[in-house]
């Protein structure tokens, strides 16, 4: 299946999953935490497929992989707030292992999905002019590009921060 929109990773619907579970976790913690720690959880819980949305959104692969850094730093907070009320014992331990696993999980996603990112950009195709000569940069590789009234069926247009090719 390809991916159209955000709602079409796994990564943002592991997060929606993650969200639903701290909901229905937090609802039973104490009144005098609807302000603290509860609410807070749920920052942080909701934060994480909300960055991921919103990184894809963005028209460059650098934005979207800082964004899929603070999605990952929220999973880190999410998980120092269920340590939290673990030790606080606002939280039974089968749901405490549940979602630390599915937080890990999420954590390990988003690198995956940085590191990926990271290999896009390494083989980026960049188009610019040196001397006064229209080149791509392929990997450190400069290549002169064909004159325009020459034209290629293959030769790549840019458009939306990431390299397309036409056809």
């Amino acid at each position: 299946m390809a991916v159209r929109t955000y709602k079409d990773l796994d990564i943002w619907k592991k997060g929606i999953e993650i969200v639903s579970l701290v909901y229905e976790v937090t609802e039973g913690f104490p009144k005098e935490e609807i302000y603290g720690v509860s609410a807070q959880m749920r920052r942080s819980a909701v934060s994480v497929p909300s960055n991921i949305a919103e990184g894809f959104a963005r028209q460059h692969n650098r934005e979207y992989k800082q964004f899929l850094y603070i999605a990952l730093g929220s999973c880190a907070e999410l998980e120092t707030q269920m340590i939290v009320s673990f030790n606080r014992k606002y939280v039974v331990k089968r749901d405490y292992e549940n979602l630390l696993e599915l937080i890990d999980h999420e954590s390990r996603m988003l690198m995956n999905m940085i590191k990926s990112i990271d290999r896009s950009l390494k083989s980026y195709t960049l188009r610019t002019t040196i001397n006064e000569q229209r080149v791509y940069v392929v990997q450190g590789v400069i290549t002169p590009l064909p004159s325009l009234h020459q034209g290629s069926a293959k030769q790549p247009f840019w458009g939306g921060g990431r390299l397309h090719n036409k056809n």
